[in-house]
């Protein structure tokens, strides 16, 4: 469980990336995607499991797989433009 609560707060911070990246869509469709995969957390953890293929099922595990994206596109973005992370000394 604490595996999934890392991965959440991971997510969490997935919009901010987007943004850095000029991607406000994908930041408002990830803003959106949190709110399910929230709300799916505190469902199975204080209520009862949803079942599977459920809307907030889908919303957390899609949240999840964009955000692993996200810090994809982010590592890529970095690794391309060198010059404005580092300083040349």
């Amino acid at each position: 469980m604490d595996i999934v609560v890392i991965f959440m707060l991971i997510a969490t911070v997935t919009p901010f990336i987007f943004i850095n990246l000029k991607k406000t869509t994908f930041a408002i469709i990830q803003t959106i995607l949190l709110v399910g995969m929230w709300v799916y957390y505190f469902q199975v953890l204080f209520i009862e499991t949803p079942a599977m293929f459920s809307f907030s099922w889908m919303m957390f595990y899609s949240s999840l797989i964009v955000s692993e994206v996200a810090w994809v596109m982010m590592i890529i973005h970095m690794g391309k433009s060198p010059a404005k992370y580092w300083k040349n000394y």
